[in-house]
């Protein structure tokens, strides 16, 4: 393995024309214009651009909002986020309108979206209708260089491993009332929590991504909770290194794509009261994460000073819930 970190390398393409923003990822594309449709040479680069540099600005794209989901549907079927404000009768469409009186949600933490779902996004894809006259920005980080930056010891010692990610924030949607509960409690058996691997292979490129984030992953599947704790803690500190990252400042009417297998952002909520408008489509993804290598032998995970309790179900005394 290579002690040097690779970095970005730019790409030229024949009908869209791009330019690097940072130095692991974002590049601002122009020659196209979203509010016509797209020939497939043209969805064929912008395909490619979205693997290559994980986040694509489009910049003066004067579009509706059926031209952002003819967009989306370039690259995927479009899904329904279950705990976001969706427009009525159109489910797929996003409108996240956040002003005085309507605060924004917490998605000021580092986070890949929806990886609660066994499937988690390809892609999103973001609109500014309204921007504040300052802040609100949104952080990029890269996973595929972050994952390469760290040690080849450390990067041998994750391959393999699996994660557990759940509803996280969405939970707290929920009031703790009696109808709040049972409503929470539906949710999650509804979305129950997924595994995925802590190093996925990207789809495209091939490229290896550290696949956790602090907002959906909650531990490191078999593993003693001390243990992953004190890894996964270590992993996500990895995201706020800043050389990672790409900080993508708004202009109206401009369009953000990023890949969401490598990509893990924040928006930053340091604009309110201030009007901030934005639409969104996210794009589904058919197939689970792959993983870097099969999953390791549970015995390795953990050791026990006395075996747990449940493995011991026809042995064991009953205890009185289970009379």
């Amino acid at each position: 393995m290579s002690n040097v970190i690779n970095f970005l390398t730019e790409t030229n393409y024949k009908t869209i024309t791009t330019a690097q923003k940072g130095v692991f990822l974002g590049a601002e594309v122009t020659g196209v214009d979203l509010s016509k449709k797209l020939s497939k040479e043209i969805i064929e680069e912008i395909t490619d651009a979205h693997a290559n540099y994980g986040v694509l600005v489009f910049p003066d794209q004067f579009i509706s909002s059926d031209d952002l989901q003819r967009f989306g549907r370039y690259f995927g079927e479009l899904s329904v986020h279950p705990f976001s404000t969706n427009t009525e009768g159109n489910p797929e469409l996003i409108i996240f309108d956040n002003k005085e009186g309507n605060p924004p949600a917490s998605t000021d933490v580092w986070h890949t979206d929806e990886t609660f779902r066994d499937c988690p996004p390809m892609g999103t894809i973001l609109y500014s209708k309204v921007i504040p006259s300052h802040g609100g920005d949104t952080n990029f980080a890269s996973m595929a260089a972050i994952y390469d930056g760290l040690s080849d010891r450390l990067q041998s010692f994750l391959s393999g491993l699996e994660a557990i990610h759940d509803l996280g924030p969405f939970k707290n949607l929920f009031p703790d009332t009696p109808e709040g509960r049972k409503n929470k409690y539906l949710a999650q058996e509804k979305y129950q929590s997924a595994t995925h691997p802590i190093v996925r292979v990207h789809s495209v490129t091939g490229k290896k991504i550290l696949f956790v984030n602090p907002q959906f992953t909650t531990h490191i599947k078999g593993m003693a909770e001390d243990e992953s704790r004190s890894i996964l803690d270590m992993l996500f500190k990895k995201t706020l290194t800043h050389e990672y990252h790409y900080r993508h400042k708004w202009d109206k009417n401009m369009l953000v794509f990023w890949d969401n297998q490598a990509i893990q952002h924040s928006a930053v909520h340091d604009y309110y009261p201030q009007q901030r408008m934005m639409e969104r489509v996210t794009i589904i993804n058919e197939h689970q994460p792959i993983a870097d290598a099969p999953p390791p032998d549970p015995a390795t995970l953990r050791k026990y000073l006395m075996p747990p309790i449940t493995q011991f179900s026809n042995s064991r005394q009953k205890r009185h819930h289970d009379k």
